[in-house]
């Protein structure tokens, strides 16, 4: 049987900036005023090892990255570092595990209707500096790729948020066992899942 929509899963990791500038109270707060549900939370150094095995995990994810960020600086009329996509993603996993590795990340699942594409839209694009006001990027966020390219380091954007369902399928249990994932019901659900609004009067 097709579980319900409402119990999607999504992983997002509070990168070592989110931590260090103490915006983790806001950001758990944006994702649960949405309603999502809190369902794993970790803290935790991650090694380069963990870094690359994470953002690996999807075999393709080096060619579409590295074509991706080709297309991306010539959308802005700029010369790309390479044209050959293997050779700038290995750059930016390098530059990642720098990041990523720097201090701790917060590891958490979170669970509700829609919640990759949702979380995707709170947290806005990649680039903080093109995140429109109102995300969690374009508000706390005032860096860019022309920064993170002219110091050779990954672009600072505070979270890593799963980019589809299958994305998702793959990294919870990268980060999570089982066991650590808790299953439980908050009071709101009633009121954002329910097919009919039943006892709120007396």
């Amino acid at each position: 049987m097709k579980s319900h929509p409402s119990k999607e899963r999504t992983l997002v990791i509070l990168k070592p900036d989110a931590i260090q500038r103490a915006l983790m109270g806001e950001i758990v707060a944006r994702y649960e005023r949405l309603g999502l549900k809190l369902v794993g939370l970790k803290m935790v150094v991650p090694t380069a090892e963990q870094i690359e095995g994470h953002y690996t995990l999807d075999p393709n994810w080096r060619r579409v990255t590295g074509e991706k960020t080709i297309k991306s600086y010539k959308d802005r009329n700029l010369a790309p570092p390479s044209e050959d996509p293997l050779e700038i993603t290995a750059k930016i996993l390098k530059n990642l595990k720098k990041y990523m590795t720097a201090g701790p990340v917060i590891t958490m699942v979170w669970e509700g209707a829609h919640a990759v594409e949702l979380v995707r839209k709170i947290t806005g694009g990649t680039e903080p500096r093109s995140s429109p006001v109102g995300t969690i990027r374009g508000d706390f966020v005032v860096d860019s790729y022309t920064m993170s390219d002219a110091d050779d380091r990954a672009v600072r954007n505070l979270i890593h948020a799963s980019g589809s369902v299958g994305e998702a399928d793959m990294e919870i249990p990268y980060w999570f066992k089982q066991d650590e994932l808790v299953d439980y019901k908050v009071s709101r659900e009633d009121i954002l899942y329910e097919k009919e609004l039943r006892g709120i009067l007396p």
